[in-house]
């Protein structure tokens, strides 16, 4: 498999504490006991390591993992994606983030494992563990006020003709139908406009979603473009960086998570001075 080296940006750590984790779970660290910048200020003063529910014993089948990791406080980390081609497309085979910290000293050049995580089906998520502290998750309310409405499906095109709306930008495709950055109850009002014309038809087959601008789903919409499905958003000022998955790429290679031990390995490696952080996720085998 031909690979491809992408450059993903960069993303800001002012804590000196960035948190690779898994998107869908984000939110939920302060419900299960301390946030998640406690437990990773734990783990980074050993040098890093791997973060799990329950804290004590092994790590419950679709729970919240992370990995924390130290980083430069004063500068952008950059960030790059090694690639590779499926029969869907593009998909990511390495993450790897430049800490902008000397290699440890007292080790020999040799990678330091922290862990493995599994691939969240709701995507990835790499910033400040401080700020994602106040990450707001899909069922969390909009934090600016405003709101999506996308719809598609048949009949579309009649909605359309009726309602109105863009298409939405998507990385190679067509996207559906809608109108985005609403205020919350104009995007409510919208919705159940299409709703009721639904109802009277009856036409059955028509989607309609209305999506808070939760940091969740501005960063799934930021990286709808992108052919890795990364996008990135500010939270509490600092640069955060989440990479989605392709339904049918973690249905194929992701699929059972660390249920069946689909996760995959975090390092920390030497680059000349530098450490930096690398996830390795091997791509499929090309058949002979």
């Amino acid at each position: 498999m031909s690979e491809t080296s992408v450059d993903l940006g960069v993303v800001t750590a002012p804590s000196g504490v960035l948190v690779l984790g898994m998107a869908g779970w984000i939110d939920h660290w302060s419900e299960l006991g301390d946030p998640l910048s406690v437990r990773a200020l734990a783990a980074v003063k050993h040098g890093g390591g791997h973060l799990h529910e329950p804290e004590e014993g092994p790590s419950r089948d679709w729970s919240c993992e992370a990995v924390a990791v130290p980083a430069a406080a004063d500068r952008p980390l950059k960030v790059r994606a090694e690639t590779g081609e499926t029969y869907d497309g593009p998909v990511l085979t390495v993450l790897e983030v430049d800490l902008g910290l000397p290699w440890p000293g007292h080790h020999d050049g040799e990678p330091i494992r922290l862990g493995d995580l599994p691939i969240d089906q709701c995507g990835m998520v790499l910033g400040d563990a401080r700020a994602l502290d106040s990450f707001v998750g899909p069922p969390g309310e909009s934090i600016d006020g405003l709101a999506d409405v996308t719809y598609w499906g048949k009949h579309e095109d009649d909605a359309h003709a009726r309602f109105g709306g863009e298409r939405t930008p998507r990385y190679e495709a067509q996207g559906p139908y809608g109108r985005l950055d609403l205020p919350v109850h104009e995007a409510q009002e919208f919705a159940g406009r299409l709703q009721s014309w639904l109802a009277h038809g009856p036409r059955t087959g028509l989607v309609v979603s209305v999506d808070a601008h939760t940091h969740f789903h501005l960063l799934d919409r930021a990286g709808r473009t992108h052919p890795l499905l990364a996008g990135q958003i500010e939270i509490d000022g600092c640069q955060v960086l989440g990479l989605g998955w392709d339904p049918g790429d973690h249905s194929v290679r992701h699929h059972g998570e660390r249920a069946w031990n689909q996760v995959y390995a975090l390092t920390l490696e030497q680059r000349g001075n530098t450490t930096v952080l690398r996830w390795t996720i091997p791509a499929e085998e090309e058949p002979e």
